[in-house]
């Protein structure tokens, strides 16, 4: 009789391939978030409401809304996104232009996000280091145009932009609010974000959505 070979477990610190992280994640059904980086696994830790949960969900509200009024986007909440060989990481949201539309990324198959999403937001509680060091430049390298960093314990926001291969620091205007360039339209009102006034974040996006550029954006896909 031939016994069938069990999966190894999926444990922080293997270093695998793609398709056996893939293999042994799918087995791992205990295993709520895992991602891989640079070859590298990293299960992610139990989360939190306030330092988590509750920032993650402003984030979705906010990105929510402009997904919503703005043709050929897309939005996810943390999606397995194939980057390359050695990097699978599962980002917190992605904001994308479908393929269809001109986008970077396409669906694969087994309906994978394969390639780079034009804008990753990562909400950076325990994985700090990971999401300021070495996932920032894997996301800079695979060239996701931009990568929102908000550190939740500190609760303070960075928006990167790639310039020439290299991620600048997007400031806020002197109104208090970031202008994605890749998305016109999506404005943020940081500290409004910072502090769970909602409300004012939700008007601010709506502001966007009324400005030039976003019409001339969206002419892009009628």
């Amino acid at each position: 009789m031939v016994k069938t070979q069990a999966i190894p477990p999926l444990e922080s610190g293997d270093r695998l391939t793609r398709p056996e992280f893939e293999r042994r994640y799918d087995a791992a059904t205990h295993i709520r978030k895992a991602e891989l980086i640079e070859g590298i696994v990293y299960v992610a830790s139990p989360l939190r409401h306030e330092q988590h949960g509750k920032p993650h969900s402003r984030v979705m509200t906010w990105l929510g809304v402009y997904q919503a009024m703005t043709p050929g986007v897309d939005l996810s909440v943390e999606p397995t996104v194939r980057l390359d060989l050695d990097n699978e990481p599962q980002p917190d949201a992605v904001l994308f232009i479908e393929s269809a539309a001109g986008g970077q990324t396409r669906l694969s198959h087994d309906g994978y996000i394969e390639g780079s999403p034009e804008l990753i937001v990562e909400i950076a509680a325990s994985s700090v280091s990971i999401d300021t060091g070495i996932k920032k430049q894997v996301y800079r390298r695979n060239g996701v145009l931009e990568y929102v960093i908000w550190q939740s314990y500190e609760n303070k926001l960075e928006w990167f932009r790639l310039v020439d291969g290299e991620y600048q620091l997007l400031s806020p205007g002197a109104d208090g609010i970031i202008r994605s360039q890749v998305f016109p339209g999506l404005w943020l009102a940081v500290e409004a974000l910072l502090n769970n006034q909602m409300a004012r974040v939700l008007e601010v996006v709506q502001e966007g959505l009324k400005s030039a550029e976003y019409a001339a954006f969206v002419q892009r896909f009628v």
